[in-house]
């Protein structure tokens, strides 16, 4: 079974917390409080977290220090921030370090779930392209040396007589090789094959 993806909430207010938590179970996503930073950092799990919403000013750890420390981790979460009209500036540094959004208080909740709904959204794609990438990688992995051989020749572009020549083998082996990674990579075209060692890759 699936563990639920979760939208943590910190706030040392408990009032917030709780209206916060309840607007938001109303789109049935499933809702952690807390009320500090550190408290959250301990019950951390990125794997099924969906993103974060955090007051700038909150005691000990500030949100904007909590965005700073999650990055320096490479904990990729949808980082929306809550503040104060005097806090503005800050929020908008907050967007600039690659906070998804800011709120401002006193908080509207048809906003704040347009802003939920937009970072849950890119954090679904992102991590089924991450997915996506760790299968292709996982495929390729599993590869003869040969086979990997034949791929790396197909990804510069090589016709098979050119590969046929480079790898000391015959251009029917190198068709017979092309059609084994098509099935192991499972995909239907020379192009797909391609496209999906160069997203493996990587930049």
């Amino acid at each position: 079974m699936l563990s639920p993806e979760i939208i943590h909430v910190i706030d040392d207010d408990e009032g917030v917390r709780h209206g916060l938590c309840a607007l938001l179970e109303t789109r049935s996503y499933v809702v952690k409080p807390h009320e500090s930073c550190e408290a959250f950092l301990s019950d951390l799990s990125p794997h099924n977290a969906l993103c974060v919403i955090a007051d700038l000013r909150l005691p000990g750890m500030g949100g904007l220090e909590l965005q700073d420390h999650l990055m320096e981790k490479a904990i990729d979460l949808p980082f929306i921030v809550i503040t104060g009209h005097g806090d503005v500036s800050t929020a908008v540094r907050a967007l600039k370090a690659g906070a998804a959004d800011f709120i401002e208080k006193p908080i509207d909740g048809k906003l704040l779930l347009a802003a939920v709904e937009k970072a849950a959204a890119h954090q679904r794609s992102s991590r089924q392209t991450s997915d996506a990438l760790a299968r292709a990688r996982q495929k390729i992995q599993a590869l003869t040396p040969r086979e990997r051989d034949v791929l790396q020749h197909l990804v510069e572009g090589s016709p098979n007589k050119i590969i046929a020549h480079q790898l000391g083998i015959s251009p029917r082996t190198v068709e017979n090789h092309r059609a084994r990674l098509m099935d192991k990579m499972q995909v239907d075209s020379l192009a797909e094959l391609v496209r999906m060692a160069l997203d493996a890759r990587g930049p």
